[in-house]
This record gives structure tokens, C-alpha cells and sequence, in this order.
């Protein structure tokens, strides 16, 4: 990892740059593929997975013999891991249930609120280098618990026309309607357009390469919601001298290795800390299966030193990580002045890992500076709240004159008769 020494405000947007094309670099292969998939629907989404995935299928739905046969080859500790991870994630996001909201706002004028789940929800699982089934659980299980009715997921086939098993297991295990195999652009445009194979939902979730976010972002020009934009993964980490340099190591490792186009940053005060962690990370990477793309990653990543916690709280605000690690001795300075960051982890035992997999929080988070402004997934992501309002002959009494006097002020007079009428009757 390069280290940048001292940086000045005005290094800041240089040396935090993520390591990602423009949309511009994007956005004319995304829209060429939409249009295509639009007229041509799976025969198009067919040619578009022959290209880009290698494989010629003929059929887009997983079948039910595929899925049976996932379930008998996944070993029982692996089904059991991941019952665990299922279970504390039930348990954190159905603690996000939220009660009617109730008021009152005058004598006779009830308002309240109540929240309905949206009806059908298209979930992207990137597969690629590492099929992701936890992002399987972190979708699905929020979709479960409000009553989605409707869930499809995408996913791409491996070069045998297959999706890995695991991916399978989970699924049925957490309610899947159907499983389709399709990634990339062509699963988003098939999710939006619908297809013979591949049904129309109202919201895509899930995260993916720059391709998928860019035309998860066209989709909602079609009417489509998204929950969030979701590209190559990316970790901060926080430390001085009470961080263990192994353990910053290995967790800046763990997201190198999701992707060539990752990107990871440490922030220190302490010269000596970046110097361990930066012969820690060389140490590591040698024993990784997938040290060809973690060293890409860590090509992209920085270790940064800055003179004091205040300055590296401003810097880290201004890159507004998706994953954020605090290990010093000041933890709370940061926990309670962080205000962009997807997901945050404290102290020398809390590995990002553990929030990809089994703690129970959601591990689809924004990246690329999108954390200043939208949430990870949680379980109003898959709910809308709609607002009902009841008035009583008293309250339309209590409220009506306000009404006509500001309808008739902004010339509806249309408005103003809605209530008039009504008042007049009830005072006849």
C-alpha cells in the first residue's frame, strides 16, 4: 500500500479517489444492452450471457431438480453456519419493527401511518470469483419478515450453465420464488423489462461490479426502485498503537480480495503502526488463494498519516466509507462524530467479517461516497409507509377555514368547494 504522508485538504479528493470508471466510461454499453433486452427479452438475455459469462444456455430458470440437488450435497456444518447467520440476522432486523405511528393533530383530524411491504422485489447476488450465498441471507431474510410476496433472484451461471449450490440452499431456505440464471447488465434489464423468463419487479436490491450499479441507476428511469448504488467493495480503517497490526492487516486483506477494482484505506496517527500493518499485509497476502486479485486491490489503497483523531475524523467524513473499522484508544470520538459510513465495527475483536456473514447486521451497504447520503440495507428497505387520515364533522369544522383560505390564496378554487361544500351542509 502506498503511504501518503501528512496530506493537506487539498490532497484529500486525489488521494481519496476510488478506483472506478466514470459513468460516462459505462453508461453507453449499459443503455445498449437495456434497449436490446426490452425488444428482445430472453432471447437477447440469452446471447448477452453467452458473451459476457461464456455459456450457452437454453433455459433461464433454475429448476427444481437443481435446487433438490443443491440441498444434498452441501455439508451439514456449512447448512448449520449458515442457519446461525440466519438467525441472528432474523433477529437484528425484526428488531426493526416499527408500530403504527398514531397522532391527533386537532380535535376530530386523526392522522396515522402504517408500513406495507413492497409487493415484488428482484434480488441481485454477484457470482463471479466468489458466489456470494450471504448475500443471499442479507436480502432474502429482511424480504421474509415484512411479507414480500414476490422474490426473484439473479444470479450468473458458472462456465458449466450452473449456480453454485450453495447459493441454492440458501434461497430455499429463505423463501426464493424463483431463481434465474442471469448476471451482469442483462439481469438488471431483464428485473426492469421483465421477460418470458425473468418476471418485472417493483424494486432491484443487491450489490455488484460497476456495470450492475451503473444499470441498477437506469432502471430507475423506468419506474424501477433500487436500494441503493452498490459497486466494488471497499473498508476504512482507523488505528494507532493500541490496534493489533495482524488484525488490521488481515481485515484490509478480507476486502482486498472481493475484486481487482476494491480499494482499501488505513488512516493512523502513528507512523509505527503503518509500517507493522504494512509488513503484516505483505506477509499475508503470499498464504491467500486469491493473492493475484488482492494485490491489484492493495495497488489501489492507501495508508494515510495524519497529525491528530480530529483531522482523520474530517478526512474519513469526507470519503464516507462503506465499511468502517475503529480500533484506537479514542473508539468513542469516532462512534459518536461519524456521520458517513455504511456499516461501522469497534475494537480489536470485531472483525468486518463477522458483518458480511453471521453478527445479524446487513452487509449490502453504499459505497463510492454514497454513504453521505443513503443507508445500508435494513428492513424499511423493503417497505413503504403510507399516511391515512380520518375527519370527523367536527374536525373538518375545526380545520375547514384553514383549508379555504389557503386554497383560495393559491387560486385552486376547486380545493376551496371540497371543503365548502361540506361545511355548508354541516352547517345547514
Amino acid at each position: 500500500m502506498k503511504v501518503v504522508k501528512y496530506p493537506s485538504k487539498e490532497e484529500w479528493s486525489t488521494i481519496l479517489k476510488r478506483p472506478t470508471q466514470t459513468v460516462n466510461d459505462i453508461e453507453t454499453t449499459v443503455n445498449q444492452i437495456f434497449d436490446d433486452i426490452q425488444r428482445n427479452g430472453d432471447t437477447a438475455v440469452l446471447k448477452y450471457t453467452s458473451l459476457f459469462d461464456g455459456v450457452n444456455l437454453t433455459e433461464i430458470e433454475v429448476s427444481e431438480e437443481e435446487i433438490e440437488l443443491a440441498s444434498t450435497v452441501i455439508s451439514e456444518d456449512l447448512k448449520e453456519a449458515i442457519q446461525l447467520a440466519k438467525s441472528n440476522i432474523e433477529r437484528f432486523h425484526s428488531a426493526q419493527k416499527t408500530a403504527t405511528v398514531y397522532q391527533e393533530t386537532m380535535p376530530g383530524v386523526e392522522c396515522w401511518q402504517e408500513k406495507r411491504a413492497i409487493e415484488k422485489i428482484g434480488l441481485y447476488i454477484p457470482g463471479g470469483t466468489a458466489p456470494l450465498f450471504s448475500t443471499v441471507l442479507m436480502l432474502t431474510v429482511p424480504a421474509q419478515i415484512v411479507g414480500c410476496k414476490e422474490i426473484v433472484l439473479c444470479t450468473p451461471p458458472n462456465s458449466e450453465g450452473k449456480v453454485a449450490n450453495e447459493i441454492l440452499y440458501t434461497a430455499k431456505l429463505c423463501g426464493v420464488t424463483k431463481i434465474c440464471k442471469v448476471g451482469g447488465i442483462q439481469a438488471i434489464a431483464g428485473l426492469t423489462f421483465g421477460t418470458d423468463s425473468i418476471p418485472s419487479v417493483y424494486k432491484i436490491f443487491g450489490p455488484g461490479n460497476q456495470f450492475v450499479t451503473v444499470a441498477k441507476q437506469l432502471a430507475t428511469k423506468y419506474g424501477v426502485a433500487i436500494d441503493m448504488p452498490a459497486g466494488p467493495s471497499e473498508l476504512l480503517v482507523v488505528a494507532d498503537d493500541s490496534a493489533v497490526p495482524s488484525y488490521v492487516a488481515s481485515d484490509l486483506l478480507s476486502q482486498a480480495e472481493h475484486g481487482t477494482d476494491s480499494q482499501v484505506i488505513l488512516v493512523s496517527t502513528s507512523t509505527k503502526l503503518v509500517e507493522a500493518v504494512s509488513e503484516e499485509i505483505n506477509n499475508q497476502l503470499k498464504e491467500l488463494p486469491r493473492v493475484e486479485i488482492a494485490s491489484k486491490a492493495i495497488e489501489n489503497s492507501r495508508s494515510i498519516l495524519v497529525k491528530d483523531n480530529e483531522e482523520a475524523l474530517e478526512l474519513i467524513n469526507e470519503y464516507g466509507p462503506e465499511h468502517f473499522i475503529i480500533c484506537t484508544k479514542s473508539d468513542e470520538f469516532f462512534v459518536e462524530n461519524i456521520v458517513n459510513a455504511g456499516s461501522v465495527f469497534i475494537g480489536n475483536y470485531t472483525p468486518e467479517s463477522a458483518g458480511d456473514y453471521a453478527s445479524g447486521t446487513n452487509h449490502t451497504l453504499p459505497t463510492n461516497g454514497f454513504s453521505k447520503a443513503y443507508s445500508g440495507v435494513n428492513l424499511d428497505s423493503y417497505t413503504k409507509s403510507i399516511t391515512f387520515q380520518k375527519i370527523s364533522k367536527q374536525g373538518i369544522k375545526n380545520i375547514g377555514r384553514s383549508i379555504e383560505l389557503m386554497a383560495e390564496a393559491e387560486g385552486l378554487q376547486a380545493h376551496k368547494n371540497a371543503v365548502s361544500l361540506r361545511l355548508k351542509d354541516i352547517n345547514n
